[in-house]
């Protein structure tokens, strides 16, 4: 197991490395003109931009296939061909229509000649015409520019269930209360409204008919449940707003989600029922509950998709049961054909789910609605400035193949690009802004055919339109075309200067069939020498003769009968094809004027060997391929005028050597000015100096003293061009007597014989304490002691005798 896992970890490391290799040396990409291996010139500029055809007809040389009429323009050029035989179209673009933005200001009063909205120009230009080549952007600016006094439609569409019976109350006196408000923005505003409720099929309502004709509880008077009614089209009167509002009553239904969809779908799809105009429309849909969207209709047996079309019969919806509530992205897409802005005033409680759906329906906002409705004038007017303060661009859909960018140039300098350069933020009326568009292509989309697309800020009518033409063709597959050409032997179209076969056909000429090509005889004539390789193993052979591969490198090619030439496998110099002094042709280098040698390296140019006499090398030297070679060992250096080891050397460097190397000397103070000649090179010890064997050019080595008896060790050398001064980076001063070691050494002298006379003094001691140990123990074993009878021994004892008693003796 052990060496299992070390065998896994050397294959990851080794594809570490491999890796590391491949991401630090990536290959040249194939150039993508070669790559697109064009038969015509239509194929070659749809390939790429920078792609030209060569319509040169003996442009093309033995070997090179058809398709190497192909390349990129400088490349066409570098080969040969003549730059009027290039064809190369170009993209273009014409502004058609571009009526300037309108300058209107809002005046108090009647104002004379009053423009009609549509006669109120935002958007600048209206109309262009792009003609595309693949690979080649388009780009044009766009003005757009919020007008003033610009009129406002403004559509209250309000959930009449139960639960909005406060909210109603005060919705009736709306219109004149907003009428007024918006007077200050706008002198030309509209205002309608509408109401709804669910869908009019169990279990969304009760279908019993008590309940159809009153579905509220108790003694509540509510009108019969509906989907959506549009009370009142767009009109500028609010008092009839105010009226017609102030007669609605509300309705119920049993579930919580309500369908708001279903009548935001036709307050959107039903233009001319609700009277909107084309200028800024509004709608607030307001209510105190969720939504239903596609697929809850099921609940109610409903199945069929929602068809975004109106179907309004005496301002009701009358499909309700029919079709499905419809889904967000259908609605988001009716809301955005129809530029129409959301404002949803709901309540506090239902702010994040609509919040959530804002953030899906560009050009809406969402505003928290009080419990009884009563700051919705403020709600409304909040959301329209944050929505008229944001402009948004969109375009319609675009065909295959072409691409679109926005750059915005925004207000306070701000600018934008990629996904945020389709906007600008914080926009007051009448600022003007930028957008600078960018259009490319792909190829030639639905066959080259002309496309229409529309761009538009999000919530405006107004919109460009761009008239998309693409470059399919060359102008020479339109002119100077023969079919059936001698040229071609009558087997194909001769244009654009080479052959179109017919089908069937293939060779330059259009010679052979296509059912004649891997015949014997033919491959015999593309075999140089009788070789066993077909055109070398560098080609094809294509009715006898050889065509040859193309490389990656656009700049690299075989050529030859038997594409056995190549301009790549030369020999280089310095990295460098032919030293990049020459050309490389059939694998030998052709050199440019003043170069010579089998790289192109070698420079006939004797003017870098001149001396500062004006002598070729000084006269101490040949100069060959522009360097000197000097004949006299002891001389050196580019036009051999420099002797490192002439005497004299050492003390000519010695006071720079010493001041770079120190800080000392007597050019420490012009050090930098007078002592920068030559690279001064560091080491540690006197070993690590350069040794006269060790380099290919003469070594002087020099010590010398400077002011204070020290030496210091360098040595001097001449590397071509550049003077080498390497220098051990320590001085080797004269040291004198060190004076701790001197005392250590007596201190430790004295302590040393101390001990060793201390020693010596015990040592004696004991052995004449041995001998007089000795000599008293010889001499008790020699004494002869009698304790009994010792003449001075005086017992302690006394006896008396009491005559008295017995005659026995008492002892006291």
């Amino acid at each position: 197991m052990a060496v299992l896992a070390e065998m896994d970890l050397k294959v990851i490391l080794i594809s570490l490395l491999l890796g590391v290799f491949c991401y630090c040396n990536p290959q040249k990409e194939g150039n993508e003109c070669i790559s697109a291996n064009a038969k015509h010139c239509g194929e070659c500029i749809q390939a790429g931009a920078k792609c030209g055809w060569c319509e040169q007809e003996n442009f093309l040389k033995q070997g090179e296939a058809l398709s190497t009429r192909c390349d990129e323009v400088e490349s066409l050029k570098d080969r040969g061909c003549n730059d009027s035989q290039i064809q190369n179209p170009t993209g273009k673009k014409w502004v058609i229509t571009n009526k300037r933005v309108t300058n209107r200001k809002k005046v108090t009063g009647v104002e004379t000649n009053k423009p009609k909205p549509e006669e109120i120009t935002q958007i600048q230009p209206q109309k262009l015409r792009l003609n595309l080549r693949s690979g080649q952007p388009q780009s044009f600016d766009l003005k757009f520019k919020r007008a003033e006094d610009y009129p406002i439609d403004l559509y209250y569409l309000m959930d009449l269930s139960y639960s909005m019976k406060d909210d109603l109350e005060n919705v009736k006196n709306l219109g004149t209360s907003l009428m007024l408000e918006m007077k200050k923005i706008t002198s030309d505003f509209h205002i309608g409204f509408g109401s709804f409720v669910e869908k009019t099929v169990m279990p969304y309502i009760s279908t019993t008919p008590s309940k159809l004709l009153n579905p509220c509880t108790g003694d509540q008077n509510c009108t019969s449940p509906f989907s959506y009614k549009n009370v009142l089209s767009l009109t500028s009167d609010g008092n009839m707003f105010n009226s017609l509002v102030g007669k609605q009553q509300i309705s119920g239904n049993l579930d919580s989600p309500e369908g708001g969809f279903d009548a935001i779908m036709q307050v959107a799809v039903c233009g001319k029922e609700i009277g909107w105009r084309n200028v800024t429309r509004l709608l607030v849909f307001s209510t105190d509950a969720g939504f239903h969207f596609a697929g809850d209709g099921k609940l109610g047996g409903i199945v069929l998709p929602n068809d975004g079309k109106c179907h309004l019969e005496d301002n009701v919806y009358t499909m309700s049961h029919y079709y499905d509530y419809p889904s967000i992205a259908h609605l988001v897409q009716k809301l955005s054909d129809n530029n129409i802005q959301t404002i949803f005033a709901v309540t506090e409680e239902f702010q994040p789910v609509y919040q959530e759906l804002k953030n899906l329906i560009p050009k809406s906002a969402v505003g928290t609605l009080s419990a009884n409705s009563s700051n919705v004038i403020n709600l409304i007017i909040d959301a329209y400035n944050s929505l008229s303060s944001e402009v948004i661009l969109d375009n319609s859909k675009l065909p295959e193949g072409v691409e679109i960018e926005y750059k915005s140039q925004c207000k306070n300098g701000v600018v934008n690009d990629k996904d945020d350069g389709r906007k600008c933020s914080n926009i007051s009326i009448g600022d003007e802004v930028n957008f600078n568009i960018t259009v490319t292509s792909k190829g030639c989309p639905n066959e080259g055919k002309s496309e229409t697309i529309k761009i538009k800020p999000l919530g405006f009518t107004e919109e460009v339109e761009i008239i998309l033409n693409f470059i399919c063709d060359c102008q020479c597959q339109n002119n100077d075309v023969v079919k059936k050409s001698e040229k071609c032997s009558l087997n194909g179209t001769f244009e654009c200067g080479a052959c179109r076969c017919f089908e069937g056909r293939v060779g330059r000429n259009c010679e052979c069939s296509s059912n004649d090509m891997a015949t014997d005889d033919m491959d015999q004539t593309c075999r140089k020498d009788n070789s066993t390789d077909i055109c070398s193993n560098n080609g094809e052979c294509v009715c006898g003769t050889c065509e040859c591969k193309k490389r990656p490198n656009p700049e690299e090619r075989y050529s030859g009968q038997f594409c056995e030439c190549d301009n790549f496998n030369c020999d280089r110099s310095e990295n460098k094809l032919c030293g990049g002094n020459g050309r490389c042709v059939c694998r030998e280098c052709i050199c440019d004027p003043m170069w010579s040698g089998r790289a192109c390296d070698c420079s006939l140019d004797n003017s870098t060997c001149l001396a500062t006499n004006k002598q070729i090398c000084n006269g101490r030297g040949r100069c060959e391929c522009g360097v000197c070679k000097c004949t006299d060992p002891k001389f050196q250096g580019p036009t051999c005028e420099t002797c490192p080891t002439c005497p004299g050397v050492c003390a000519e460097h010695k006071l720079c050597v010493q001041c770079r190397a120190f800080g000392t000397g007597e050019k420490m103070k012009t050090c930098k000015e007078e002592c920068s000649y030559f690279n001064l090179i560091t080491v540690k010890d006197r070993n690590k100096l350069p040794q006269p064997n060790d380099y290919p050019y003469p070594v002087m080595h020099c010590k010398e003293r400077d002011a204070n008896d020290c030496w210091f060790y360098y040595t001097y050398a001449v590397n071509d061009t550049e003077r080498e001064v390497h220098v051990v980076d320590k001085l080797d001063c004269p040291s004198g007597p060190d004076i701790i070691p001197i005392v250590a050494g007596v201190v430790a002298g004295i302590v040393l014989i101390g001990l060793a006379l201390l020693l010596i003094w015990k040592l004696l001691m004991i052995i004449h304490d041995r001998r007089e140990f000795a000599k008293f123990e010889k001499e008790k074993m020699n004494a002869k002691w009698d304790t009994q009878e010792n003449p001075i021994y005086k017992s302690p004892i006394n006896q008396f005798q009491n005559p008295n008693y017995g005659r026995k003796a008492a002892v006291l």
